[in-house]
C-alpha cells in the first residue's frame, strides 16, 4: 500500500538544547543518571553546529529546537549574552538558508540555577522571569521562527518533578504543590501567548505528552483512569490558548495494577507478549485514537511534536516510522488537520535521568568523540521527507492495532 502525503506536510526532527549541548549552569548539571552516566557534555551540538545543519537539512524540512535559557541569561532579567545569542542566530540563519522551517520551544524541562534558587515554578509570580526570557527570545530570534512552542510536555515535567521525584527538584508525592506549579505554568503559557502574538505572526502552540493508559487488572483500572484524567484532561485544559495543538506520543502503558515499563520491570512486557522498545510498550495504533480525541475537542490544527522509539535497531525504527505514518495518514484521511511530524530525535542524546544508553537518534552519536553517523533509519526518513510517500504493509500494521 502506498501512502501519499500532501506536498506541504512537514517532516521534521526534534531536539532539546539541554540534551544535546554542553551543560550550562542548570539544575541537571552533574546529575548521575540511572545508567551511571553524568549529565554534562551530552552530544556536543554547540561544538558541531555547522555540521549539524547539514544533517538536519538532509533529514527533513523542519527542525524543532530550544535555546538554553541559562546560557542566554546569567541572572534574572539580564540582557542576552551577546556571544551565545550570536551563535544561536548564526545557526538559525544557516537553517533558514537550507529552507528548514523552525519550531522554537521556549521551555523544555530545564531552568537556570538562579531560577531554581528563587523558588522555581512553585512561587507565584516567578513566571515573570521566564516571560522576560520569552520577550527577549521573540525580539532576538522571532524573525527566523516559523512556529512557537511555549512549553514542552508540562505534565511530564510536573509529574516527574513533584509527584515521582525523578526530575529536579526531586520532590515526591507533592500533589498540592504540583497543582500550584501547574497553575503557575498555565498562567505563564497564556501570558507568553500574548507576548509572542504582539510581535510575531507565527502560530503558537503547546506540546502535550499523550499516553494510552490502560487498566488490565484490578485496581489498575482506577489508577489508569486517574492518570488519564491528570495528563489528558485536567492538565491539558490549562493550555488551550493556542493556534495549534502539539501532541507527542510514545507508548501504551498497562496497569497491572501499577504501570509496567521496560525501565522499572525489564522483561515483564516481553513475558506478556507485548511489543516494546527500551522503555515502554510500543503500539502506534493507539496514537490514531488520541489524535482523534484531541481533534474532537476543538478542531484546531495538529502538529506531532514528538514521536519515536528507544532502540539502537535501525529496522525497528524504520518500522516505527512506517506505522506512525500509517496511523497519522488514516486520521488525516478522516478529516483531521495534521500538518506535520517531528521525529524524536535528530541525534542520540542524553535521555534526562535515564542516561546516554537510551537511544532515540536518527543520527548515531559517539559520545566520547561527538562523531555523527548516518543510519539506515536516517536515510529512510530523509527520503520520506523528500518524496512525501512511502510503501507500507497494511495487513502487517493492522494486525498490531
Amino acid at each position: 500500500m502506498k501512502l501519499q502525503f500532501k506536498k506541504d506536510f512537514v517532516w521534521g526532527t526534534s531536539t532539546a538544547a539541554y540534551q544535546i549541548e554542553t551543560v550550562s549552569d542548570n539544575e541537571w548539571k552533574g546529575l548521575v543518571s540511572i545508567d551511571g552516566t553524568v549529565f554534562d557534555k551530552c552530544s556536543m551540538h554547540d561544538l558541531r553546529r555547522d555540521e549539524d545543519v547539514e544533517h538536519i537539512a538532509r533529514l527533513g524540512t523542519a527542525y524543532r529546537m530550544s535555546c538554553d535559557w541559562g546560557k542566554l541569561q546569567k541572572y534574572p532579567y539580564a540582557e542576552f549574552d551577546a556571544k551565545v545569542a550570536k551563535e544561536y542566530l548564526d545557526f538559525l540563519e544557516k537553517l533558514k538558508a537550507k529552507d528548514v522551517k523552525v519550531m522554537m520551544v521556549l521551555h523544555h524541562f530545564t531552568n537556570p540555577i538562579w531560577f531554581a534558587e528563587a523558588g522555581s515554578w512553585e512561587k507565584k509570580g516567578n513566571r515573570q522571569m521566564w516571560l522576560d526570557f520569552v520577550k527577549k527570545s521573540v525580539d532576538t530570534f522571532g524573525h527566523l521562527v516559523d512556529l512557537w512552542n511555549t512549553f514542552n510536555e508540562p505534565m511530564v515535567y510536573i509529574s516527574n518533578g513533584w509527584l515521582l521525584g525523578s526530575f529536579p527538584p526531586f520532590k515526591k508525592g507533592r500533589l498540592l504543590l504540583s497543582r500550584r506549579v501547574l497553575k503557575e505554568i498555565g498562567r505563564a503559557h497564556d501570558e507568553a501567548y500574548d507576548i509572542i502574538k504582539a510581535s510575531s505572526k507565527s502560530p503558537i502552540g503547546i506540546s502535550k505528552n499523550t499516553v494510552k493508559f490502560v487498566g488490565e487488572i484490578f485496581p489498575g483500572h482506577i489508577f489508569a483512569k486517574i492518570a488519564d484524567y491528570w495528563f489528558m484532561d485536567y492538565g491539558a485544559k490549562h493550555f488551550e490558548k493556542v493556534d495549534f495543538q502539539g501532541l507527542s506520543y510514545y507508548c501504551r502503558m498497562p496497569f497491572r495494577p501499577f504501570p509496567i515499563t521496560e525501565i522499572d520491570q525489564p522483561g515483564k512486557l516481553k513475558s506478556l507478549g507485548r511489543r516494546h522498545d527500551g522503555m515502554w510498550e510500543y503500539r502506534p495504533s493507539e496514537f490514531y485514537h488520541i489524535i482523534k480525541r484531541f481533534w474532537n475537542k476543538n478542531h484546531l490544527p495538529i502538529y506531532i511534536t514528538e514521536s519515536g522509539v528507544c532502540t539502537a535497531d535501525d529496522q525497528v525504527r524504520i518500522q516505527a516510522i512506517q506505522e506512525y505514518a500509517y496511523w497519522i495518514k488514516k486520521a488525516m484521511d478522516e478529516g483531521v488537520d495534521v500538518r506535520g511530524l517531528f521525529h524524536w530525535s535528530t541525534f542520540d542524546n542524553h535521555e534526562w535521568n535515564l542516561g546516554l544508553s537510551f537511544r532515540f537518534g536518527l543520527m548515531r552519536v559517539d559520545f566520547e568523540t561527538g562523531e555523527r553517523m548516518m543510519t539506515a533509519a536516517a536515510e529512510y526518513y530523509g527520503q520520506l521527507a523528500r518524496t512525501q510517500e512511502l510503501e507500507v504493509d497494511e495487513k502487517e500494521i493492522e494486525k498490531w492495532a
